[in-house]
């Protein structure tokens, strides 16, 4: 283990997610990789035997695995028999919420820097008791916050161009959405837009884009009232408050996604994209990120005193133990977690010294 460049070695904790699903294979494959032991200090929540299984059943495949015996573990034994590869439930939901539990408490207490999160089943924490939206919205009850979101960052293979997708609202009902969104949360989601796009990025003169709620953004008030009503008369004050930043708005949401597209791609300027993208609703967000960087998107959590990330994908309970889960999402937001951690620790030694 070394340290960056900065003299700073971060320390992330990642967590198994639910033992049922890709957790294990996906950590395990990324881990693989030697690069990441040599610019961070990583330790795995959750459990050991269940790594183990995962990397006997595996270790005969035409791709490289991380032996269990070399990783530090946080061993939260099984409990349950009723576990069972590929079927979320219960026992599974129980396991998947007790690893972040204790990866969030030894984060809060000053263990490490950041959480990187493998999937969980949101039916199986239900099922066991837990109910929670996602993994998010623990986060930031057990980290005291009541601002927070889901940014999407991926960084085009094709460009080197980075995408970032901020969401309004998220796991809520389509037609809850239009009662949910409020200019107090549109403010709040903002802020905490700008604030990430600083401390995170260095990008203290952002261009943010921001979708319209209906199709062509409600046509003057033909297709919907909400943009006439109160969400264009919002970003003109916002205007207003946040000179600093250049906000495009409301684009029309079929058309929103055309310049990052040929910015993703390099079928056009890079230039027209924008440095972030506010989406309204889950879907309005995530359908593009996902057609664009589907294995390469990582979710992270603005606004808590630490960083998490997460990749972009499920459960996937239906491949669970076959050995053909794709790792590039979970190396990405291990990549994501350490650059956030090195940039977080950089800034501050900085104004320290300013």
């Amino acid at each position: 283990m070394t340290t960056t460049q900065t003299g700073f070695c971060p320390r992330l904790v990642l967590t198994l997610g639910d033992p049922a699903g890709i957790g294990s294979e996906v950590i395990l494959k990324a881990l693989a990789d030697p690069a990441f032991s040599q610019i961070c200090d990583l330790t795995i929540v959750g459990s050991r035997s269940a790594l183990e299984q995962t990397y006997q059943h595996l270790k005969c495949g035409s791709f490289p695995l991380a032996d269990p015996a070399q990783l530090k573990i946080l061993d939260i034994p099984l409990e349950s028999s009723h576990l069972r590869v590929g079927m979320g439930n219960a026992a599974s939901g129980e396991a998947s919420f007790r690893y972040l539990e204790t990866a969030i408490d030894r984060t809060l207490a000053g263990e490490f820097q950041a959480i990187v999160t493998a999937p969980i089943a949101k039916s199986a924490w239900k099922a066991a008791g837990h109910d929670y939206p996602g993994q998010t919205e623990l986060l930031a009850e057990k980290a005291g916050v009541e601002r927070f979101g889901m940014l999407f960052v991926a960084r085009s293979p094709h460009t080197g161009w980075t995408l970032r997708t901020l969401l309004a609202t998220t796991h809520i009902p389509l037609r809850c959405v239009p009662e949910a969104l409020t200019p107090e949360l549109m403010q709040s989601k903002l802020d905490l837009l700008l604030d990430c796009l600083r401390q995170d990025f260095g990008i203290s003169h952002p261009r943010i884009a921001i979708a319209g709620l209906n199709p062509h953004s409600g046509e003057q008030g033909q297709l919907g009232q909400e943009e006439v009503d109160w969400l264009l008369p919002w970003l003109e004050a916002m205007r207003q408050l946040v000179p600093h930043a250049e906000l495009t708005g409301l684009v029309p949401p079929d058309t929103l996604w055309v310049p990052p597209g040929q910015a993703w791609y390099g079928t056009g300027g890079i230039s027209s994209a924008h440095d972030a993208y506010l989406a309204l609703y889950h879907d309005q967000g995530l359908i593009p990120v996902k057609l664009m960087a589907f294995d390469r998107a990582v979710n992270t959590t603005i606004g808590l005193p630490f960083v998490r990330t997460s990749p972009d994908h499920g459960t996937a309970f239906d491949i669970a133990g076959k050995g053909i889960a794709d790792a590039t999402s979970f190396k990405a937001a291990l990549q994501l977690a350490i650059d956030l951690a090195n940039y977080r620790v950089g800034r501050h030694q900085m104004l320290v010294h300013s």
